[in-house]
Parts: structure tokens; sequence; C-alpha cells
């Protein structure tokens, strides 16, 4: 496992998520108003929708700030929000890709840049770093779906192009025009998915040593705790000996 993964997973083992509940929530909430301006406001009818509730729903966020959430964007009122990515170089020469929504671009551009900046990174120019990524669907289930045999199987049935079985989830990948096809077959077979998005996901990974590892998780945790920052992507890949520290 490498790149994003591997630092949600580090965050995960601290309690991050119930730490700042209410920033994700408020990060949540943000994406489904976004998704329901940008598209319709039926989950049915517009896949960024449905991804964004179900990732929603995946942190025990209440239907109530959910529907809020989409009648803001019906309603046309609130923050005029703009989605923008930033790519660039972290420590270790690895490759990261900064998705975020703000009502303020010079405001966010100028924090991420300096947070590139103090951790010994660099933003790049767009389509920069994207080369050496590929934009997929992932679906997600909890590893008690089923054995490592039993998803590959079901990734051939249901048309994905692989299955990644990690220490916690199960991960069907598919391509952005069979993303939605493939999330209904398995929704099928195994029920609502932990989560179904769009993602970016690294070519190949990048080791960094452990030295450069720790100013890199550094940088992410910055990036990540950022309120106009949705999601960053990298193609970085730790050691398990760093992973073991920085869970502890």
């Amino acid at each position: 496992m490498a790149g994003h993964s591997q630092f949600k997973n580090i965050m995960h083992r601290k309690g991050r998520v119930d730490a700042v509940r209410s920033k994700v929530f408020s990060k949540l909430a943000r994406e489904i108003t976004v998704a329901a301006r940008l598209g319709m406001p039926d989950p049915d009818h517009n896949p960024r929708l449905r991804a964004a509730i179900i990732a929603a729903r995946a942190q025990s966020m209440p239907k109530d700030n959910i529907q809020r959430a989409v009648d803001k964007a019906v309603g046309g009122g609130g923050e005029n929000i703009e989605e923008v990515r930033y790519e660039g170089y972290g420590p270790g020469g690895v490759a990261l890709i900064v998705e975020a929504q703000t009502d303020n671009r010079n405001r966010t551009g100028s924090d991420i840049r300096a947070a590139f900046s103090k951790y010994g990174g660099a933003l790049g120019e767009p389509n920069s770093v994207t080369f050496m990524f590929n934009r997929v669907g992932v679906i997600a289930y909890p590893k008690t779906k089923g054995s490592d045999d039993q998803m590959l199987e079901l990734a051939i049935e249901a048309g994905a192009d692989e299955a990644v079985s990690g220490d916690e989830l199960h991960e069907f990948i598919a391509s952005l025009d069979n993303f939605g096809a493939v999330r209904d077959a398995l929704e099928g077979k195994l029920g609502a998915a932990e989560s179904a998005k769009i993602e970016w996901r690294p070519q190949s990974t990048n080791p960094v040593s452990d030295d450069a590892g720790e100013t890199l998780v550094k940088l992410l945790d910055v990036l990540d705790e950022h309120d106009d920052v949705q999601n960053v992507y990298g193609n970085y890949e730790l050691s398990d000996a760093l992973m073991a520290k920085l869970a502890a």
C-alpha cells in the first residue's frame, strides 16, 4: 500500500477522524453541495453526489446535515465555491496532487504554496505531475465482506479492472467510463460500499527514506488540516518501520 491510503491509515489509527469530526463534516458537506450544484440534486442521477453521500454516511454524518448540504445547492445561496487542483513535489521528490474547494483562490493557493515550501517541497505548473497518475474509480468494502479470492472473482464478474485487498479494505478499481456500472454491480452483490469515488492513483510508487518520510507526513498533515483541501494524493511509499513509528 502506498500514497494517500498509507497516510489515511496512519491518521485513522491515531483516531484523527474522531478528534476533528466537525472539520471532517464540514469538508464532506462542501463536497455534497458542490456535487449537487454541478449536477442534479438527486443522487440516483448524479454519480458524484451519490459518492459524496456514501462518503458522508461512512463517517456517520447525520442525515439532516447531508440534506442541508443538498438544500444549500438547490437554494442557490451561500458561498461561491471553486474547485482548484495543485500539483508539485514534496520531500524525497515524491509527486503530490492536492484537490481543493475554495471561495478565495488566492488565499488557498498562497497557503498551499507556503506549506510545500516550509517542508522542502515546491508547487509545479498545472499537469506537471498528473501524467504519473491514473484517474480511476475506486469502490471500497470492508475486509469482512469476503476473502481476497472471492473479491477477485467479484471484480471479474462486475467488470472491474482489478481488486486490491489491503489490511482493512477490499478496493475495486474501475475506469471512469465503467465506474457507475461496476459500483452498481458490486452493490447488488455486497450491499452499499464503504466509499465509492474518483481518485488519482500513481502508476508507480517512489520509496522515500525515513527522514524524508517523516517530513513528508508533516506536510501531508498540514495539507489535510487545511479547511479548503479535500484530497491529497501522492506516489510515495513509506517503510513499514516508519508506518509503525507514526502510528504508535
